[in-house]
């Protein structure tokens, strides 16, 4: 089970093409299946959109709404792998087709594809099994809808397409 406590789920976008702003959600669930074979493994996760903190409410209203996340009719998003490949001992890739019940611009399951490195597993003070994770990927923001777009004078858009997903998890073995 993910430990909320101890994990971020967050995205990171450029904006007016010349700066990065990293964004979060502060309330997620995730549970890792760790299979016999790495290729029986599976993760699973959902997120609460209208818990995006941007540390400006405005912007967070505004992402809310549906010319971005639109958390009234889509109030979660939710990944569930299709595929879990092993790159060496503690590297990963995680694939996942986008499920039916997220906003898609042209009706086609997006593929996303996760790098997760293993940070480390431990033993914590109360006597739980622990595993660390830091998940990267990529995706574009017009896959799903969002095509916000407004061209600055130089050339610039006010929200660049590609969007950065950064995780850090801290996840405990099941008694």
């Amino acid at each position: 089970m993910v430990d909320p406590a101890h994990s971020y789920v967050g995205f990171a976008v450029r904006h007016l093409g010349i700066s990065t702003v990293r964004e979060e959600f502060k309330e997620f669930e995730g549970t890792l299946e760790i299979g016999e074979e790495v290729s029986m493994s599976r993760a699973y996760g959902t997120v609460r959109v209208a818990s995006v903190d941007t540390r400006e409410s405005d912007r967070d209203d505004h992402l809310r709404s549906p010319k971005f996340f639109d958390a009234a009719q889509f109030p979660e998003i939710v990944f569930e792998s299709t595929k879990i490949e092993a790159l060496d001992d503690d590297d990963f890739r995680i694939r996942r087709r986008r499920l039916p019940d997220h906003r898609s611009a042209d009706g086609v399951s997006h593929e996303i594809v996760l790098h997760a490195e293993v940070g480390g597993t431990e033993r914590d003070p109360w006597g739980n099994e622990r595993v660390g994770l830091e998940v990267t990927g990529r995706l574009s923001r017009g896959d799903y809808g969002m095509k916000l777009q407004q061209t600055l004078g130089n050339g610039n858009v006010v929200v660049a397409d590609k969007v950065t997903l950064a995780l850090d998890v801290s996840a405990t073995k099941r008694a």
